[in-house]
């Protein structure tokens, strides 16, 4: 059972149902790698060949059963969420006739389909497009990614579902950051690399990083070796994340990629200037608001710290506020039930 408690998900009115795919048959499965290992290298990609694809990547045995599965519960709209499942769910089209299905893409394109993706890759990127197609909707979560798919899709940002402790009231010297620690996607390396060099000029200001994952040893290593024990200190997840943002004063957002910066949000409702990565999602949540340094560029970031410590931070923080009141979840509901009953 998974653990529901940590965002308070066992509060709600939420039902859980857990699936296991059955085994596909040694013969078959061999057949089917074989065949998605042509289709990706080889053979001509088009919606034939992509819709044959789709059967050799998720066998029969597996489409079925998760079918079945989902036409018990009678549902009127399904939701697929994240690229690969939303796809998944498209091959099951024709097993839920008058059932709404929607795709609900929760990372960027250029993270999903760009040259050095470490999920989908651009070898797949027709594939899916042509599969997502076949749902009733596309939802991503921002517009600049909506212009790249080559078919229509649907905006609706991630609301701030957090509820906003104290506002800080920017005295505490403290830069944060809060993300999980795999695939370098947020950047924390950049960041104790970035702090290292802005320490050298700021001597009072500390770092808190909030987060658990697989490269957590390779953080405190890169801690150690720039002698920063005393000054970036790394935390678990907590159920009470607010009392972060509440202390802090600055938030960097230093990701590599992001599908939508809902920490940012999070960050501004506690009323915390921002320092991000230049990303489009960054400069659609937040405009010119940010403190912008160019996607992993250490030097620029380490200068957008000082930078942070020399604004007028009383105007910022009132700014961010009300940046964040954009982001109100009875707004984002109303979008998601308006495109539900459409």
């Amino acid at each position: 059972m998974e653990n529901t408690a940590l965002y308070e998900l066992h509060e709600a009115d939420i039902h859980y149902s857990y699936f296991a795919y059955p085994d596909t048959p040694l013969w078959k499965e061999s057949f089917c790698k074989a065949y998605s290992f042509l289709y990706r290298k080889v053979l001509p990609q088009n919606r034939l060949t992509s819709d044959w694809y789709s059967h050799s990547s998720f066998p029969s045995e597996k489409r079925d059963a998760l079918a079945q599965e989902l036409a018990k519960g009678n549902y009127d709209v399904i939701i697929g969420v994240h690229a690969p499942l939303a796809v998944r769910l498209a091959s099951c089209r024709n097993r839920l006739e008058g059932v709404k299905l929607f795709g609900w893409i929760h990372n960027s394109y250029e993270a999903l389909f760009g040259k050095d993706s470490l999920y989908i890759g651009s070898d797949l990127r027709k594939h899916y497009e042509w599969q997502l197609e076949k749902l009733d909707k596309t939802i991503v979560l921002c517009h600049d990614d909506a212009q790249k798919y080559h078919f229509p899709t649907d905006v609706i940002y991630n609301p701030l579902t957090l509820v906003p402790g104290t506002p800080s009231n920017g005295a505490s010297k403290k830069f944060l950051a809060i993300g999980r620690f795999s695939h370098l996607h947020k950047g924390f390396d950049l960041l104790i690399q970035a702090f290292s060099l802005f320490a050298k000029e700021e001597q009072e200001w500390t770092l808190d990083i909030v987060g658990e994952g697989p490269e957590e040893e390779l953080y405190r290593k890169i801690i150690s070796d720039c002698g920063l024990e005393q000054r970036i200190h790394l935390h678990p997840f907590t159920n009470h994340i607010q009392e972060y943002y509440s202390q802090a004063q600055v938030y960097v957002l230093s990701s590599r990629w992001e599908g939508f910066g809902l920490v940012l949000v999070e960050a501004m409702a506690h009323g915390l200037p921002v320092i991000s990565s230049h990303l489009p999602t960054s400069q659609e949540i937040m405009g010119d608001f940010g403190l912008y340094f160019e996607n992993g560029n250490v030097e620029q970031l380490a200068e957008q710290m000082i930078a942070a410590t020399q604004i007028d931070w009383k105007k910022k923080s009132e700014e961010a506020i009300e940046i964040a009141k954009r982001f109100d979840v009875d707004s984002i509901i109303k979008q998601w039930k308006a495109m539900i009953y459409e």
